[in-house]
């Protein structure tokens, strides 16, 4: 999991995008005030018996209702590794987003197994899109 949440933020640090900052939050230490300060949202899990991870799970219950109405249209992308059961974190995380209002930036990553060069790509490309989605317009 370490190497895809390096290759998505290295993506979100292309040379291309400008006027974005990016913060790193672990789902456990994920706040509320996190969520609405932030523009956007990179998720990541590991798949655990065809769910997103505890963690996770318990940064959704803690911001669920917080933010419900102040943070839609907000974009999010997510990457989610696992060796089976992914297709259930991947909706479980689709339908909280989608009921918080969230817009997805990019279709969801799904590594199987470890994460290899084609799965860091698709990371790396998840986060230079969600970026590029918050980046500021320039005149």
């Amino acid at each position: 999991m370490q190497a895809m949440l390096e290759a998505a933020l290295a993506g979100t640090h292309d040379e291309q995008i400008e006027g974005v900052d990016v913060v790193v939050r672990p789902a456990l230490a994920a706040t509320a005030v996190d969520v609405l300060e932030a523009d956007g949202y990179l998720l990541g899990t590991p798949a655990n018996i065809g769910y997103m991870s505890g963690a996770l799970k318990h940064f959704f219950d803690q911001i669920y209702y917080p933010c419900l109405q102040a943070t839609t249209k907000r974009p999010y992308g997510v990457y989610v590794h696992g060796n089976e059961g992914t297709e259930g974190a991947v909706r479980a995380i689709t339908s909280i987003a989608g009921a918080l209002g969230w817009e997805p930036a990019a279709d969801p990553v799904i590594v199987m197994g470890g994460p290899d060069r084609t799965g860091l790509q698709a990371c790396r490309e998840l986060g230079a899109v969600l970026a590029a989605t918050i980046m500021p317009e320039t005149l």
